[in-house]
């Protein structure tokens, strides 16, 4: 479980976050999501210290930190091989094929042996259909096709958390379905995942709970359904307002 206790990120000119405390369980996925501007994406970023909260508890496992205090570069690491992050932009390495893509970290970050890399990345193609793009390079792909590879590259350092961004905001439509089937595949094996979106449809068909945050504060945290059935005013206001 990630869970943060009391967390708070100030700017100079906004409060992105305002004491916020949340439990995300292992093996579900939470969708996170509310208004623009309301401090989604600062959260999520947060969870692997992407973003550095001016203060709070966060714990992952049996990592705990107290985020007012320096951290030093092993807990920072310990927290990021716990997690791996997904963000709108699919930013893979435009000189290497996509089955490079795939074993870059595990080489190079792990110290994974090649054929170890190259077993788990071979295997995750298979999984999702893609075994025919492994030799194209990522301008050779669609932008659907490239935020899979995202996800599967992503995958293939095997996190125990899955931290997705965004990751169909800047797709159409059509591309946007085929990155949202392989994130509903990931659910239905219970992966670990905690998703920024804007898709109510997705979040309500996929999220085992959804956390609503509106002007840097939590408005709702529990059951999906609760959320897409709640009678709070502020949250059948946000509803109506994504629906049309």
């Amino acid at each position: 479980m990630i869970q943060v206790k009391n967390l708070s990120k100030h700017y100079p000119d906004k409060i992105a976050l305002d004491d916020i405390s949340l439990d995300f369980p292992a093996e579900e996925t939470t969708a996170i999501v509310g208004p623009s501007g309301s401090g989604k994406s600062t959260l999520l970023q947060a969870l692997n210290l992407l973003e550095r909260p001016n203060s709070g508890l966060l714990t992952i496992d049996d990592l705990h930190l107290d985020l007012a205090n320096p951290l030093t570069n092993n807990q920072i690491l310990q927290i990021r091989q716990k997690t791996a992050m997904v963000f709108q932009e699919k930013a893979l390495f435009t000189h290497l094929t996509v089955l490079k893509n795939l074993t870059e970290g595990p080489i190079k970050v792990q110290k994974k042996s090649k054929a170890a890399a190259e077993k788990k990345a071979q295997e995750l193609l298979e999984q999702f259909g893609m075994t025919e793009l492994k030799n194209r390079y990522p301008y050779q792909l669609s932008g659907g096709q490239q935020q899979r590879v995202a996800i599967l590259r992503a995958l293939a350092m095997e996190p125990k958390y899955l931290l997705l961004d965004e990751p169909t905001s800047a797709l159409d439509p059509e591309l946007e379905a085929q990155v949202l089937r392989v994130l509903k595949d990931l659910a239905q094996k219970n992966t670990s995942m905690i998703i920024v979106t804007h898709n109510m449809s997705f979040a309500e068909q996929v999220a085992d709970q959804i956390v609503f945050i509106d002007n840097g504060s939590v408005g709702y945290q529990g059951p999906t359904d609760g959320f897409f059935h709640s009678t709070e005013t502020r949250i059948k206001k946000f509803l109506g307002a994504m629906s049309f």
